[in-house]
């Protein structure tokens, strides 16, 4: 009687060893295929160098210094308003990318009515970010140059910085044939490393700029948190989106002494109460932010509050009141309390 062979292994006395299945059969029989294997992402290449520093926007008023800001960052960091002088205090864009970190300042527009103390400030302010920036991004509105114009970039040349030219609002221009003479007369007027036509309103021409920044930055880490956006607090963004939507309402009635404080800023969850005095240097000023029946003061405050509902991702409860400092805007002691710092 022939007898079975049996494989005998250390261990295993008396088993029967049997040739492995190919597949393991699922419950129907047939076997299974093994699984792929995903293949492992391969590690993001490490940039060599890393760079940061700072890009001042810089340029007259209302050439859309603050739009341009706000486009490169992709979301909104600075008021925007069509009246000049909408941008009183120099605020940053903090945009960190593999490899850099690009600190946008956006200034004032540097102007040459300087009769009254704030205008002197503003003026301080955005000169002090010519001097102290790596990078400067003169911004012009397209097909159009005036004195200030010039004053700016005479400030810009004798910095020394490296200067990309942004001819802005090209959107605006119908005829884009009439872009080419005004390009290549810019470029008579001093070295620019580039000079880039946009749109910053409709995002229009931006994608290359930040790359164009990033090569003329110092090799340095990164000056910022990764996470941080802006220097500005929410207190500060909160009193800004108050008077940009005065800006807007009142328009050509819009008192040039105006400014916002805030008086209380608290939060419980996602539940906001603001207080905020809208200060004025005159009491006829007054009757024209508060209006007849002060409908005028509860639209502005509805505006505000829609836009901040957003910003803080809560629901505002704001109030307003409308206060008169004769003159604030050429006292040095009522700018200092209303954040108007010597640079």
């Amino acid at each position: 009687m022939a007898r079975e062979k049996v494989t005998r292994t250390p261990g295993t006395e008396g088993s029967r060893t049997a040739p492995k299945a190919a597949h393991k059969p699922d419950k129907r029989g047939a076997p299974k295929r093994p699984r792929a294997r995903k293949a492992k992402p391969a590690p993001a290449a490490v940039p060599a160098v890393h760079r940061s520093g700072f890009a001042a926007i810089v340029g007259r008023p209302n050439v859309g210094k603050s739009t341009l800001l706000n486009a490169l960052m992709g979301t909104k960091l600075s008021i925007v308003a069509p009246k000049p002088q909408t941008t009183r205090h120099r605020i940053l864009g903090i945009l960190t990318r593999p490899g850099s970190q690009i600190v946008f300042v956006d200034t004032p527009g540097i102007h040459s009515q300087q009769r009254r103390m704030m205008n002197q400030y503003m003026n301080r302010s955005a000169l002090s970010s010519l001097a102290d920036a790596d990078v400067l991004l003169f911004v012009v509105e397209a097909l159009q140059w005036t004195d200030d114009d010039e004053r700016v970039l005479e400030r810009a040349s004798q910095s020394g910085r490296p200067t990309i030219a942004i001819v802005n609002k090209v959107d605006r221009v119908r005829d884009k044939a009439r872009l080419l003479p005004f390009l290549a007369d810019l470029s008579r007027r001093t070295e620019f490393k580039e000079i880039i036509p946009l749109s910053a309103e409709r995002r229009v021409n931006l994608e290359r700029l930040p790359d164009l920044i990033e090569q003329l930055l110092p090799e340095s880490p990164q000056l910022f948190p990764p996470g941080q956006v802006t220097d500005r607090s929410e207190q500060f963004r909160t009193a800004e989106v108050i008077r940009e939507k005065l800006t807007w309402r009142l328009r050509e009635e819009l008192p040039y002494g105006i400014t916002v404080e805030l008086e209380r800023f608290e939060r419980q969850g996602d539940r906001y109460q603001v207080a905020a005095v809208i200060w004025v240097e005159r009491p006829g000023q007054k009757a024209i932010v508060i209006g007849a029946g002060g409908e005028r003061l509860k639209e502005i405050g509805r505006l505000a509050r829609l836009e901040l509902n957003d910003m803080l991702r809560g629901t505002v409860h704001l109030e307003l009141w409308v206060k008169v400092k004769e003159n604030w805007a050429d006292n040095e002691q009522a700018l200092r309390a209303f954040g108007y710092e010597n640079p």
